[in-house]
């Protein structure tokens, strides 16, 4: 069997699990998942602690499915390079956008003046670079006041399942800044375009298949509905309570028609199981082969783009000594994580992080909103932490 780096730190990963998920601790997960993957594709730690949900009797496993949200748009940004590797697609080509996505020829940027919101001519062109790395100028209506304000007295519901919530206007000229929003759906529409498949069904046949992943779909089945993980919500003074689901369409999709008429969101749509996820970190951790089925789904040369900073002249956009590629945030910890690590996370408080120089990717898995909840944030730090901790005593 081979050398397993983390054996000796299961106990210690799994007793970091159960006190996160110690209902008698302030500020404790309900229930959580947590995944660790090498470049072989084995699944060197894999945990389940805590309930689906707070006050909630059913278990936590690793079984549990999840709406996993941004999580998404990695898969998304997968498919842009496979057409962009078989020259359907070109990532700094306007007029290719403009010509299947007629909806961004004409998008305006939004300018507040005092407490007006008024729309003026965008002065560059949308790429799908720009796309792909959050610089094109999109955002969320959740995050941004201005999306929010703007949007009134309907308002945007990005996670409605229908697509007309994705004809926002912009809220920074393209090519001008980063902003976190809707970037990635528009690239979803583009596939869909290119290939004339639903996004769900080019993923299913050109990612997911491929790789031997059965259970990552935008409408989940039967199945992945009687193990779905509850929704909680946390207030300011830390109380947990459950709450309805907030991306219910494709959950209450059940016809075919109901299906189809389902909005493919490219920027958040998916639900899954965490070690499937972890099958997609650990073919990028194996430059794009899959461990287990052996199927290549990016060339090398693409992951290492996939892994590449992409936007320098915006240094430090958001925390000191990070950077963006066109598939995620690029940034070291403290945990010991490398700088050409790739991570990002989903709005429920789900973490995903791949390392291709030290052979390693996790994800660490709940449902809790709001975005940002320190409790998650310190399981998913302390699991890196004693992750890289072993690693490093087995190089002794």
């Amino acid at each position: 069997m081979p050398f397993n780096p983390f054996e000796k730190a299961i106990p210690a990963l799994k007793a970091h699990v159960d006190a996160a998920c110690d209902p008698t601790a302030i500020n404790h997960v309900p229930g959580a998942v947590t995944v660790v993957v090498d470049r072989s594709g084995r699944e060197v730690f894999a945990y389940a602690g805590g309930k689906r949900g707070v006050g909630v009797e059913k278990r936590m496993s690793v079984d549990s499915v999840f709406w996993i949200a941004s999580c998404t748009k990695l898969v998304t940004a997968i498919a842009c390079w496979q057409l962009v590797e078989r020259g359907h697609l070109s990532l700094d080509d306007t007029s290719l956008v403009d010509k299947h996505i007629p909806e961004l020829r004409d998008v305006k940027v939004m300018v507040r003046e005092g407490n007006k919101l008024r729309l003026e001519e965008k002065k560059s062109e949308v790429t799908l670079r720009m796309l792909l790395s959050h610089t094109a100028g999109f955002g969320y209506s959740f995050f941004h006041e201005g999306v929010r304000d703007y949007g009134r007295p309907i308002g945007f519901d990005e996670v409605s399942g229908d697509i007309k919530d994705m004809l926002q206007p912009l809220v920074a000229h393209p090519g001008k800044r980063w902003t976190y929003g809707i970037n990635l759906d528009w690239p979803g529409i583009l596939v869909e375009r290119i290939t004339n498949q639903s996004l769900g069904s080019y993923f299913q046949e050109h990612i997911f298949e491929p790789l031997g992943i059965t259970d990552i779909p935008f409408t989940p089945n039967e199945s992945m509905k009687q193990r779905l993980a509850y929704m909680n919500s946390r207030d300011s003074n830390g109380k947990l309570s459950l709450r309805d689901h907030i991306c219910r369409r494709g959950l209450q999709a059940e016809t075919p028609e109901e299906i189809q008429a389902c909005f493919n969101s490219g920027g958040g749509g998916l639900f899954a199981k965490s070690g499937e996820y972890c099958k997609i970190l650990s073919t990028l951790l194996n430059n794009g082969v899959s461990p287990h089925t052996n199927n290549r789904i990016l060339q090398r040369k693409t992951v290492d783009e996939l892994f590449t900073h992409q936007i320098p002249q915006f240094p430090n956009f958001g925390h000191p000594a990070q950077g963006f590629s066109l598939g995620g945030m690029v940034t070291p910890t403290a945990t010991g994580r490398s700088y050409t690590s790739l991570w990002w996370c989903g709005l429920p408080n789900l973490f995903w992080w791949c390392d291709r120089k030290a052979g390693v990717a996790g994800m660490v898995s709940t449902q809790i909103l709001p975005m940002g909840d320190r409790p998650v944030m310190n399981l998913w730090a302390g699991l890196e932490m004693i992750v890289y901790g072993a690693l490093k005593k087995s190089r002794l």
